[in-house]
């Protein structure tokens, strides 16, 4: 498939990887956006369908590492994880690793949240699949001490039942940071930022096992990892609740979102307050994340989004950027 951006960045003039991007992505080796195998030939994985239903819960998944300048499948040592269109019942699938490759993009190079390195890729028959770097594993093989916050907060299905996921709130969350992460000053922006971010962009499945901690090697203290398995998940699930967590814990609730039930500014300026961010620092973060817009725009304009699908993905955007902006 020949195609006029770069799959991984959508910078215009490249038929393949961007040179910045395949050096960032595959180390500098010359790996095509074309897979030599075809979905077919894609290994069989298991789907966990349990508890609440989400996009991330239906999509098969696999690894891929690097050998002889190829992407293979593999079962052991894998440096990337591919996750094809999947299949349920919910609309636009094929459009989903464009969806969630233009928010990973969108978070990166207009909000400069540090995010998993991922592209666009094609299987041999032309279908489109979506491909992420796995930063947990060094390029001398040897994996990072990695833990979600289900992890860390000790829930399971089996403790907490199917929903374990979702029954917690941001508040929590970021009251674990405080008790784990010594950096908790710079990681509670950080995640502050994301949780905006996943609200603006309409991420409704950003649940306790989308945040981890990663030990640092080098000081051994933890801090957030890169975010991952960001998308819009309004394109396929219209009505799906504004986020996956409530924000605060014990049912708080503010007087503005009482009198409209929707997140609005005094909602995040609230919880930035719980969260002991200053205010010249949340109004830094907040001012930030509201005027990026030409830059979404045209980062929007060069997905592999339909035409239809980018309209979509723009109302969903500027109808949570009106909450946030009064």
């Amino acid at each position: 498939m020949k195609l006029n951006v770069c799959s991984s960045c959508l910078k215009e003039g490249f038929e393949t990887y961007c040179p910045k991007c395949s050096k960032k992505l595959f180390n500098g080796k010359k790996i095509s956006h074309i897979l030599n195998f075809t979905r077919p030939d894609f290994n069989k994985a298991k789907i966990d369908s349990k508890g609440r239903l989400s996009i991330s819960g239906i999509q098969i998944k696999n690894s891929l590492r690097i050998e002889k300048d190829e992407l293979i499948l593999t079962e052991k040592n894998g440096e990337y994880i591919l996750k094809p269109i999947p299949s349920g019942q919910f609309q636009h699938l094929d459009a989903v690793p464009a969806n969630e490759q233009l928010t990973m993009q969108i978070a990166s190079q207009v909000y400069n949240l540090k995010s998993a390195e991922s592209c666009i890729i094609f299987f041999a028959n032309n279908e489109i699949a979506y491909l992420t770097k796995r930063f947990d594993v060094m390029r001398n093989g040897e994996k990072l001490l990695q833990e979600d916050f289900a992890q860390i907060a000790k829930r399971t299905e089996e403790t907490h039942g199917k929903n374990y996921k979702y029954d917690f709130s941001y508040e929590e969350i970021g009251e674990l940071i405080k008790k784990f992460v010594s950096a908790y000053r710079i990681e509670i922006e950080k995640f502050y930022k994301a949780v905006l971010f996943n609200y603006l962009f309409s991420n409704g499945d950003s649940h306790l096992k989308n945040f981890s901690l990663s030990r640092n090697q080098q000081y051994g203290d933890y801090l957030l990892t890169p975010f991952y398995d960001l998308l819009n998940t309004s394109l396929n699930v219209p009505g799906e609740s504004d986020t996956a967590l409530d924000l605060f814990k014990d049912g708080f609730e503010t007087e503005e979102y009482k009198a409209g039930s929707k997140y609005t500014k005094p909602d995040f300026v609230e919880f930035a307050k719980k969260l002991e961010i200053k205010e010249i620092r949340y109004n830094k973060i907040l001012n930030e994340i509201i005027s990026k817009t030409d830059e979404v725009k045209e980062l929007v304009s060069r997905s592999f989004l339909t035409d239809e699908l980018k309209e979509l993905y723009l109302k969903s955007y500027f109808d949570k950027l009106a909450r946030i902006s009064f």
